[in-house]
């Protein structure tokens, strides 16, 4: 396996250290605190590990706290309901004694029922595409130095842009924003840790999409933007080692938060997830 690739499954595998009782360790990815998608998919795994037979359908998420990179996470679990079709568990994320993170998760039986699905936008597929590394590299000398390794570095997530952005010279454009991804090398045949790594990926860059139309990104020192909560609904099976469009959109941002919803289609257009996400954009005064 990919070293970067078994790294990232090596990190969501949470330790189990009691009956409802999990700890995780942390990675860095360039940003000032933990990454969200990393608490939330470890969450996920921790969850799954208390569940039998039946599959994470939807989850909802708080980030209350800056996560400590150096620190490991606790994650508690409380076993909410097991009832005849679903399962619910709740997970507190502590640090320091403090909660950093909340997170409400529901498991479902597979039922028949009717059904109906949205349809792919048409863009350009992944194999005509540039991968972020590749982007990144000629954009390598414009990034703060503290986050050049972790820009240049090779991914454990390969990520296509269908319109390349620079983050360094944002120019205002629609909310919306569409791109390809997947794990960049094969992974265990375990849904759970497929669902995991979905949820981990779901947040990278999600909420940069409330921030085009205004010409910002993460990058400009006068800019703080974090992500507030994170919403997840699983529709179908998938493989997340194979490509997937995570297509975004922003209908609205006022007050220093924006909202973004996003949907994840397979390579073949299959819609297996959704997402939604406010995220605080914050411009900091000039002093």
């Amino acid at each position: 396996m990919n070293p970067r690739v078994k790294e990232l499954v090596e990190l969501l595998r949470v330790e189990q250290l009691e009956h409802n009782l999990f700890r995780g360790v942390s990675s860095d990815v360039g940003s000032a605190a933990v990454f969200g998608g990393q608490v939330l998919g470890q969450a996920v795994m921790a969850a799954a590990a208390t569940v039998d037979c039946r599959s994470l359908h939807s989850l909802h998420a708080y980030f209350l706290r800056p996560g400590d990179k150096n620190a490991r996470i606790v994650y508690e679990v409380d076993r909410i309901r097991d009832g005849g079709s679903f399962t619910t568990r709740r997970v507190v994320a502590v640090q320091h004694g403090r909660a950093i993170f909340n997170f409400a998760a529901s498991f479902h039986a597979p039922q028949d029922g009717p059904t109906h699905a949205a349809t792919m936008p048409l863009v350009p597929r992944p194999e005509k595409l540039l991968n972020e590394a590749q982007l990144r590299l000629s954009r390598l000398e414009k990034g703060p130095e503290a986050r050049r390794v972790p820009l240049h570095d090779d991914m454990p997530i390969e990520i296509r842009p269908v319109r390349p952005l620079d983050p360094f010279e944002p120019q205002p454009q629609p909310p919306l924003d569409d791109w390809w991804m997947r794990a960049a090398d094969r992974l265990p045949d375990e849904p759970p840790l497929h669902q995991a790594m979905l949820a981990y990926a779901s947040d990278f860059g999600f909420v940069r999409t409330a921030m085009l139309p205004h010409g910002l990104s993460f990058y400009q020192p006068n800019v703080q933007c974090v992500s507030l909560d994170h919403a997840m609904c699983f529709h179908d099976t998938f493989r997340f080692d194979e490509w997937m469009l995570y297509s975004t959109d922003s209908p609205a941002a006022g007050h220093a938060r924006g909202f973004v919803r996003g949907s994840l289609f397979t390579h073949e257009g299959r819609l297996v997830a959704s997402t939604a996400q406010e995220g605080l954009i914050r411009l900091k005064r000039s002093t």
